[in-house]
């Protein structure tokens, strides 16, 4: 049986899932993506006045290993509608610019370790996500490395995840 996690955060472990049909309850809701772990919450949000869903809701899992699982399995079909699942913002940080893009591209700063190299990065970021290329900027005229790269994946979730996570 899995545990709660209380070392992770619950914003790490929960989902925002985004096209619900007006028809879904939260139990169907949880039907659906209990299937990949134990749930410790799930609702469908509801107009306070007309209690009409507003096509979205959350759902949050005991680990954060379970909210991987489910994005692995996408997509997802939830009362016969295709739903876009994305790992959760917290409230002060959605109010910040670009915290709702879809994006497959990440900025390094090596901090004054100029002389990382691409299977640097690769063997860091691989455990996150499949790559589809990485960029270690260079100097055009002397041919030095610059001190940053560009990484991208070929998923937003795994920059999701990587963004997501607090250190």
């Amino acid at each position: 049986m899995e545990g709660h996690d209380p070392k992770k955060p619950e914003q790490s472990r929960k989902l925002f899932i985004g096209g619900l049909s007006f028809e879904t309850t939260d139990d169907s809701l949880r039907e659906h993506f209990e299937k990949w772990g134990t749930l410790t919450d799930c609702m469908v949000m509801r107009d306070p006045q007309t209690k009409c869903s507003r096509g979205f809701g959350f759902v949050t899992y005991s680990c954060v290993e379970k909210v991987d699982a489910a994005m692995c399995a996408r997509p997802h079909k939830v009362d016969g509608r295709v739903v876009e699942p994305k790992r959760s913002v917290s409230r002060e940080n959605s109010l910040k610019p670009g915290a709702h893009l879809t994006v497959k591209k990440i900025f390094v700063l090596f901090c004054g370790i100029k002389d990382t190299e691409e299977y640097n990065l690769r063997d860091y970021f691989e455990k996150y996500g499949k790559i589809e290329t990485i960029e270690v900027m260079e100097d055009r005229q002397s041919g030095k490395k610059r001190g940053f790269a560009f990484v991208t994946f070929d998923d937003h979730d795994t920059v999701d995840k990587i963004v997501v996570q607090k250190y």
